[in-house]
């Protein structure tokens, strides 16, 4: 009987998500989403795919303490460290989100030494779209 044929990426003709080496990414987008509960910051690169990662909850803050600055700030140091070994030289800010997690973001963001082209706030805001929840009685 005839082997098959191994298709292109399957696992047993190696490598699936290991690169052998890093891509050198001169220029990115760093998204900064920042709610009440946890703040979570994303590089990309200019095409839109993920370089990096991080939020408050991966960083080891738990419960309440994920909507402070300071764990916005931490999880802003910690994408950006990796992105800045690969060599990310400019970057755009894009700010989504109520949360007390922005302006410590962009705080830990311009003190990793990143050039900023242009910062941006992409908060969707409703043109009286849908009718919001009632209010709470307490």
């Amino acid at each position: 009987m005839a082997k098959p044929i191994p298709k292109k990426g399957s696992r047993k003709n190696g490598r699936i998500g290991s690169r052998k080496h890093t891509r050198k990414i001169p220029k990115g987008i760093i998204h900064v989403q920042a709610s009440f509960n946890n703040t979570i910051v994303t590089v990309t690169d200019v095409r839109g795919r993920v370089i990096s990662w991080s939020s408050a909850g991966t960083c080891g803050f738990k419960g309440t303490r994920r909507g402070t600055p300071f764990a916005a700030q931490t999880a802003a140091g910690n994408a950006i460290r990796t992105v800045a070994d690969q060599g990310m030289q400019r970057a755009e800010v894009m700010i989504k989100g109520p949360g007390l997690g922005r302006d410590a973001a962009l705080r830990a963001i311009r003190r990793s030494g990143i050039l900023l082209n242009f910062i941006r706030d992409v908060t969707p805001m409703p043109h009286n779209g849908c009718r919001s929840p009632k209010k709470r009685r307490v």
